[in-house]
């Protein structure tokens, strides 16, 4: 019944590209943002997404991409993680932006996260166009060489058996098709849990991201690790 309720919920907030209001985090969440030294050489991981990664109505270091470097840093990891989320985005406006993005990164990324398709899925895309869209995103990740983990999305389940039979199965699918990482469902940490969200029941909060930062750094470390290691 909680599963239901935050999914219902993300069909009546869609990642707004609008200027957010100020965060309401927490002084012990905003404690906890002190950040792990980066060294100079680090790895680059690129963050290519949408609201999910862009820290929608989150301070300054409190979304997904700087704690997930931060975490990385503090387990041994060096990596740096370059924010590329763009609230709002759908898979198509996406991919539009992706060459751009790509070209205009002053180091090669080592990895990249993709995280998309939850606003395809808020608009009721056809699951099909999302499926094309995410096969076109990681083709060109491929041809440029760069090692992707796919952070996935599940279907509202209001929005019917048959589009959640279309639309879930995409991520482990593209994921196997292009020998990618797979996080099978980026929200599960905080599913169901209001005190991990904030208002809109759509987005996690500052203590949601670490919930998700918790849950997903050994699979980016893992994946970064073999890609270090594949280059040489």
């Amino acid at each position: 019944m909680r599963k239901a309720f935050l999914l219902s919920a993300l069909l009546l907030a869609a990642c707004s590209s609008e200027q957010a209001p100020e965060s309401s985090a927490s002084p012990a969440a905003q404690a906890s943002l002190a950040a792990a030294p980066v060294p100079a050489d680090a790895p680059v991981i690129l963050a290519f997404g949408d609201s999910l990664y862009a820290g929608y109505n989150l301070q300054p270091g409190e979304g997904y991409p700087p704690r997930l470097e931060a975490a990385l840093n503090a387990r041994g990891s060096p990596a740096r993680v370059i924010n590329a989320g763009v609230s709002g985005d759908t898979t198509a406006a996406a991919l539009q932006r992706l060459s751009f993005t790509l070209n205009n990164q002053p180091v090669k990324p080592a990895l990249a996260l993709v995280g998309l398709g939850g606003n395809d899925m808020l608009r009721g895309l056809p699951p099909e166009e999302t499926r094309a869209n995410l096969d076109s995103i990681l083709t060109e990740f491929d041809r440029r060489g760069i090692p992707v983990v796919l952070t996935g999305m599940l279907a509202a389940p209001n929005l019917g058996a048959d589009y959640a039979a279309r639309f879930n199965p995409i991520w482990p699918e593209m994921a196997k098709k292009h020998k990618a990482g797979l996080v099978p469902f980026f929200l599960q940490p905080v599913l169901g849990n209001r005190a991990l969200m904030l208002d809109d029941h759509v987005h996690p909060n500052a203590e949601g991201v670490n919930r998700i930062v918790a849950a997903t750094e050994g699979t980016v470390a893992k994946a970064l690790e073999e890609a270090i290691a594949k280059a040489k």
